[in-house]
């Protein structure tokens, strides 16, 4: 199987959005822009929980590591993707590299879903436990299971990007999408790849439902909790801390298993283009708005971050 890929160099271009000259710089437009404001949106939060000690609680750590990763996970995708846009006839990627992106996308990918999965845990034990939470919730468990999302999403996926590049891939190829993704990379294959979709969906299942059933478990008891609070402002505050976090769930899993979840036989390359346009450039997004427009502590942290960083001068006269 190696000796084919050693034959010669292989390398993978992708599908165009468009033949059109004028609608594909539209759309390299529309991304450029997407991608700016998802790195600034999140950099802004992750930062602003950095600098004010108010916000250093297991919340607000879990956010900030959310933000950190959809920074990493956006930038393994847009800047290639913007070449190719731009110009994708000369836009290529080597066999090794479509690994390496594949991998990182993949792999960071997963790490989020199970960081969603964490988070839901914590305001379980918030909402539930409130007397138990600082007990519960340590600085030592956050950051083992900031870990230990990271660790598992980083074995299950390294697992997949071996079995799928040890497949012999003959010749230079398009991909049906607009980066290197399990699927495409695995139709350019030529042989018979079974083992390595099966593969994909048993890790797509891991990554995907069990961490979607935990959510839903933590939010039926949740919202049991929420219940029985007498005071509506206090059902009001309880769902407000909620809402922003189960709103990026939807998003987040939507996406997730349309495209992985799935069988291999119903892919097709139209959705393949659509669907992950939303979770490369339009999550990244509305992710840190969603967040800043729902939790009045974080929007009052931005409002007070970007004046410090606006007015420096006034700041140094207060």
């Amino acid at each position: 199987m190696e000796q084919v890929n050693q034959t010669r160099m292989i390398y993978f271009y992708f599908h165009p959005f468009s033949k059109l000259p004028e609608v594909q710089v539209l759309i390299f437009l529309a991304f450029l822009v997407m991608y700016l404001f998802s790195i600034s949106g999140n950099i802004s939060i992750a930062v602003t929980i950095w600098i004010h000690h108010s916000l250093h609680t297991p919340m607000y750590l879990f956010l900030a590591n959310l933000a950190v990763l959809e920074i990493c996970y956006s930038s393994t995708i847009a800047p290639l993707t913007l070449a190719s846009v731009l110009y994708p006839e000369r836009t290529v990627i080597s066999l090794p590299g479509c690994g390496v992106q594949m991998f990182f996308f993949v792999f960071l990918g997963s790490a989020d879903c199970i960081l969603l999965a964490i988070m839901a845990y914590d305001r379980f034990v918030a909402i539930c436990h409130p007397l138990r939470y600082t007990l519960i919730m340590s600085w030592r468990l956050c950051i083992q299971l900031s870990l230990g999302s990271l660790v598992l999403g980083f074995t299950l996926v390294m697992q997949v990007t071996v079995l799928i590049f040890q497949l012999p891939f003959c010749r230079s190829k398009e991909i049906s999408l607009f980066y290197c993704d399990t699927l495409p990379v695995m139709r350019a294959a030529c042989a018979d790849t079974r083992v390595q979709e099966a593969t994909v969906f048993v890790v797509s299942v891991t990554v995907l439902t069990v961490p979607l059933l935990l959510i839903t478990l933590s939010y039926v008891f949740i919202v049991v909790a929420i219940l029985k609070i007498s005071s509506a402002e206090g059902r009001h505050k309880a769902f407000s801390t909620c809402s922003s976090h189960l709103t990026v769930v939807l998003l987040q899993y939507g996406c997730g298993s349309l495209v992985y979840l799935c069988p291999n036989s119903n892919y097709s390359p139209e959705r393949g283009q659509i669907v992950p346009v939303v979770y490369t450039f339009i999550t990244p997004v509305l992710n840190p708005l969603i967040y800043s427009m729902r939790n009045r502590e974080l929007k009052e942290a931005l409002k007070r971050t970007v004046m410090r960083f606006l007015l420096p001068q006034t700041q140094g006269v207060h």
